[in-house]
């Protein structure tokens, strides 16, 4: 895959943690992920929200890894938090999952997950 960050100088360059655009030019494969929320192998959800996070976050890395990806593959992401006094933390993480790597992103606060204990939800799609 080659793609192509897309940062227009009329939108005040390029955003800090992430990439306005992603231009795609012969991509071979793509996946979609599904939301994936803080909850482990063995079916536990951590009550802390960096720690739901984390394990969003390897989740998602072990659905890529199945397909033969990494998250350098990701070009775009969907974040849902539950609560704004989050971000902080949720924005720390990303930045040390993603070591540099600004794919398009959207973040939404919404009201409530599916389960009240849940408190983020990340889905991506990648591309190679």
């Amino acid at each position: 895959m080659t793609s192509f960050r897309i940062n227009p100088a009329s939108l005040n360059g390029e955003p800090s943690a992430y990439s306005n655009g992603i231009l795609v030019k012969s991509s071979e494969v793509t996946l979609y992920v599904s939301g994936q929320i803080g909850v482990d192998i063995k079916g536990i959800c951590s009550t802390d929200f960096e720690s739901q996070t984390r394990q969003a976050w390897r989740n998602i890395e072990a659905i890529l890894s199945e397909a033969e990806m990494t998250l350098k593959d990701i070009v775009k992401t969907t974040i849902f938090l539950v609560n704004s006094t989050d971000y902080p933390s949720f924005a720390k993480v990303r930045t040390e999952v993603l070591k540099g790597h600004k794919p398009a992103s959207t973040l939404v606060y919404v009201s409530a997950l599916v389960k009240p204990e849940w408190k983020v939800e990340i889905d991506v799609i990648a591309s190679r």
